[in-house]
């Protein structure tokens, strides 16, 4: 009996995993909705729009390889692999030292796959974006990597279920300055790796402005439902890592503490959809600097917590 009720938080985890992100995009919708008045599409839009494209043929482009169709597969699966390393609640089902580095290793595998796809096609604005979408990788992955070695100065581990755990209750009384300073340069990371205002606009069609869009162009059918369920698991892996570190609860009810971090990424579902609101697209040259701004941001508090 204990065992079975030991496996249950990770039958929720994986089922959490699974099933809730698509529901991210949608509040991120209505919040954009509610705020220019309208009545936005309904909150599981994004899940009848799966179900509509699995059920579509797909077309393949005589340029492209199995690269093509692999890379948003591979993506899928680095992202639902890496899911099971971050903490929802109390822990998550998988865990070893030195798994943060493992989980933005497998990240980074994702989006190379990404990058590689779009290049198969043979097509200058996929090209285009898939430049873009490193270029600006290479500025957003230090903060993530500068938030982990302080993370580990906080509580002496690399292991995520410990770096996002209860410690970092303690550590917010005593070291809330540097732990501000990573909350706010992940928000931002977490606005770019989910591809949203300020730095792209998922919903344009104007190639010379897209980013990560411009890299699926050629992506139709099922295979456009497994980018579209991949970015929308990866913005929830995201905005579960600012969860747990902004509010690492532990009530020591692994139930309680799993509720508590759903309404949380609800809560940064609704703040996404608030900086969409009142801010518009950055221009291209614009970006890095505001990426620059978030690497200051937790290069301080990297020097804050090792000070």
């Amino acid at each position: 009996m204990n065992t079975i009720l030991g496996a249950l938080p990770d039958a929720a985890h994986v089922a959490l995993l699974l099933g809730f992100p698509p529901l991210l995009l949608g509040v991120v919708n209505r919040a954009k909705s509610w705020f220019s008045g309208r009545a936005g599409p309904p909150l599981l839009q994004t899940y009848a729009d799966l179900a509509r494209l699995l059920r579509k043929e797909f077309i393949l482009s005589r340029t492209t390889t199995g690269v093509f169709v692999a890379g948003p597969m591979v993506a899928l699966a680095t992202a639902l692999l890496a899911g099971l390393f971050v903490p929802f609640g109390s822990r998550a089902p998988w865990g070893f030292a030195g798994d943060a580095v493992a989980v933005l290793y497998l990240l980074g595998l994702g989006r190379f796959f990404t990058t590689i796809a779009a290049l198969d096609t043979g097509s200058a604005f996929e090209g285009m974006g898939a430049a873009r979408e490193v270029a600006f990788a290479c500025l957003s992955e230090p903060v993530v990597f500068l938030a982990l070695l302080a993370l580990h100065r906080l509580t002496g581990s690399l292991q995520l279920s410990v770096l996002l755990g209860s410690g970092l209750v303690g550590a917010w009384h005593q070291a809330a300055p540097t732990l501000a300073l990573l909350t706010a340069a992940l928000f931002v990371v977490l606005l770019v790796e989910g591809c949203r205002i300020p730095f792209d606009d998922p919903n344009t069609h104007l190639e010379l402005t897209m980013i990560h869009e411009v890299m699926v162009l050629d992506h139709s059918g099922p295979l456009f439902g497994v980018v579209l369920y991949g970015a929308a698991l990866k913005l929830f892996l995201f905005a579960a890592f600012l969860v747990r570190l902004a509010a690492p609860v532990a009530t020591g009810s692994p139930w309680l503490d799993l509720g508590v971090f759903i309404l949380g990424t609800l809560a940064v579902a609704v703040g996404i959809g608030v900086v969409e609101s009142v801010m518009a697209r950055l221009k291209l040259p614009h970006v890095p600097t505001l990426l620059v701004g978030a690497c200051v941001l937790a290069g301080f508090g990297f020097l804050l917590a090792w000070r």
